[in-house]
């Protein structure tokens, strides 16, 4: 078997331990006779899979005991229009930061829900750039204030948390979560898709404060509330019971790899040394602001449009999958999530060396 290199902005490239553990487990879950898909959720088996995943989670982030975690369905689009749903608490307003395209959908779907107000954007420079904070205008009456920690589309994230002036803040962190420290305090919900550092698709973290939980208006179908949720361990309806499992398996590598803050010096060490790569090169060029750059998703074009496809072509050639950019802003995109390794970006990098010089 010979395994490529999968630069995929998600779902992505997974540990190989996760998955030969997963392989090793499929036919039974330890001493259960049953593989984790066949048990029921309701039963002492998954009852115990269920419980070390959030004992892991909260562990690897520190998470308060004033916070609930959910483990929900629908991907991170389905809170776009949840999230004002569950906290808008009577308010009529909430402010949002628009630094790309996934800022953008959760602005469009909350706007049936509220009065969005776009406190900052950098759509002006083609969300190459993080908005200086001091002109950001944030309304003190609205209910919350959301931003996209890390745009995989454009390649910016935010490196540090922002200044809510206040507000409880709404993050949208499926791209990095886990992938650096954070003070979960600071926030009033994080929530993320699991398919890029967490595991597979198929499960959403939602991380709420308690004081946020119950005011969700009766219209709200139970399914949506964070509250009905939050009482029902998750299990209003029968979750993803293998996904949950495969996150679980991917939150002790993690802890394996000495956790959060040993993970995100390797990202740093990762992301420096193809940035250093981009820099240095005459045929590849990085668009975004140095101070805005995503240690997640690396972008990067061509001088030459026309070699975009021998690129690309050659690449997979290499064992080197998932480089095209996203449609809507073209070019190359490596996305280099916590399971991808310093083998696999100096392979990267060393065939764009090698590419350049043959032309």
């Amino acid at each position: 078997m010979s395994r490529v290199y999968n630069f995929s902005a998600g779902p992505s490239a997974f540990p190989q331990a996760v998955l030969q553990q997963a392989q090793q487990e499929m036919l039974e879950w330890r001493d259960s006779g049953m593989s984790v898909m066949e048990m029921s959720h309701r039963g002492k088996h998954f009852s115990l899979i269920a419980a070390e995943l959030e004992s892991d989670l909260r562990e690897l982030m520190a998470i308060p005991d004033n916070y609930k975690v959910l483990f929900l369905q629908g991907g991170a689009s389905a809170q776009f229009s949840f999230i004002p749903q569950n906290i808008l608490a009577g308010k009529t307003k909430a402010c949002y930061l628009n630094t790309g395209a996934w800022s953008e959908k959760a602005i469009k779907d909350a706007k049936p829900y509220c009065d969005v107000l776009v406190s900052a954007s950098s759509e002006d420079t083609k969300f190459t750039t993080i908005p200086d904070a001091a002109t950001w205008a944030i309304d003190n009456d609205a209910a919350y204030l959301h931003y996209t920690s890390n745009e995989t589309i454009h390649g910016v994230e935010f490196q540090s948390t922002p200044d809510a002036k206040g507000l409880p803040l709404v993050c949208d962190m499926s791209s990095n979560i886990l992938s650096r420290q954070i003070d979960v305090s600071q926030y009033g919900i994080i929530y993320a898709g699991t398919q890029k550092n967490m595991g597979p698709a198929g499960v959403t973290v939602v991380i709420v404060r308690d004081d946020l939980i119950g005011h969700a208006p009766k219209s709200v179908p139970s399914i949506f509330n964070y509250a009905e949720q939050a009482k029902n361990q998750s299990m209003l309806n029968t979750p993803a019971t293998y996904n949950w499992y495969l996150v679980g398996l991917v939150l002790k590598w993690l802890k394996a790899q000495g956790g959060v803050a040993a993970i995100e010096q390797h990202n740093i060490a990762k992301a420096a040394k193809l940035y250093a790569a981009i820099d240095a090169s005459s045929l590849y060029s990085n668009p975004v602001e140095i101070a805005s750059r995503s240690r997640m998703n690396v972008p990067f074009i061509l001088s030459d449009e026309s070699l975009d496809k021998p690129f690309l072509a050659a690449a997979e050639a290499k064992g080197l999958f998932e480089l095209k950019g996203h449609r809507s802003v073209g070019g190359m995109r490596a996305s280099i999530y916590n399971a991808m390794s310093d083998a696999g970006i100096d392979a990267l990098i060393d065939f764009m060396a090698e590419f350049e010089r043959s032309r």
